[in-house]
């Protein structure tokens, strides 16, 4: 049950893209802007243990994970599109419907490591210029998810613990998960609609796919042998679908403000595919043979 709405969504998406053309930057826009951010918040001030060292380890993974790529690779853009990944559009709703709503405050600190990630990063490694300091700073400061960070901060100055469980707050707080399932998965329906892509393509996603799931493996044991996150193994389970997630849409965005070129368009879309693919066997199993 829990995959139809993100089905439908995307179904919707691909095939009503003709109609919902005019409307996809706005749910874009809204879900990176407005759902999203009330996520963060929401999870940040009735915070649970371990986020601030989730978020951390997302960001230096991110790193680590552009370094290696662009160590062997020498493309920082194909590094790229292997490191920055696609928390918003994506990331929610496969955490959602493959763990249930209990995956919302880890997969939230791991967007907004990853979300850091690109804001400082994304524009460096598709710019032929050098990129000027204050620009950066300027860039991390308003994005979404540093904004969100910082409201929250905010409001946790009060005890507002009892407001938790209260009907409204809850009410909005599912009303929110709804529709960023439905936005995420819509936008990336009429947007794989439009692109193109053959089996080469797809066979090169996989091998990207497996190196950064064996990196995986090896970050979690990392993560829990030296971190003080909670031995909780649903929450390794969310970091290790959270690196299966496929490159961030709007790389290519910056690619073609940037370069004037659109390479990462099929990274990303068949990195899409096979992410879909290999998160849907993942959740498969979990739910076999294991119990959260």
């Amino acid at each position: 049950m829990v995959l139809i709405l993100p089905l439908l969504s995307f179904l919707v998406g691909y095939w009503g893209v003709s109609r919902l053309q005019s409307i996809r930057a706005l749910l874009a826009a809204s879900l990176a802007k407005l759902l999203i951010p009330a996520l963060i918040v929401y999870n940040m001030v009735f915070y649970k243990p371990g986020s601030l060292w989730l978020i951390g380890l997302s960001f230096v993974s991110s790193v680590l994970f552009f370094a290696i790529f662009y160590a062997v690779q020498q493309d920082k853009l194909r590094a790229l599109c292997f490191s920055y990944l696609n928390g918003a559009w994506l990331g929610f709703p496969f955490a959602l419907a493959v763990f249930g709503p209990n995956a919302s405050s880890t997969i939230v600190a791991l967007y907004i490591g990853g979300s850091l990630f690109g804001n400082i990063c994304a524009v460096m490694a598709v710019s032929t210029g050098k990129q000027d300091f204050r620009f950066i700073c300027k860039n991390v400061l308003l994005s979404p998810p540093v904004i969100a960070l910082s409201s929250a901060a905010i409001l946790s100055m009060w005890d507002l613990s009892a407001y938790e469980q209260h009907p409204i707050v809850q009410w909005a707080y599912q009303l929110n998960k709804i529709l960023v399932t439905f936005a995420g998965m819509c936008v990336l329906g009429m947007w794989l609609s439009k692109v193109r892509i053959g089996w080469h393509d797809l066979q090169q996603s996989l091998m990207v796919m497996l190196a950064r799931m064996v990196l995986a493996v090896l970050i979690c044991i990392g993560a829990y042998v030296l971190l003080p996150i909670p031995h909780q193994l649903f929450i390794y389970a969310v970091i290790f679908m959270f690196f299966c997630l496929p490159p961030a849409a709007n790389i290519v965005a910056l690619e073609t403000h940037y370069q004037g070129t659109g390479h990462s368009a099929k990274y990303i879309a068949s990195g899409t595919i096979v992410s879909a693919v290999v998160i849907s066997i993942y959740g498969f199993l979990l739910h076999c043979f294991m119990q959260f």
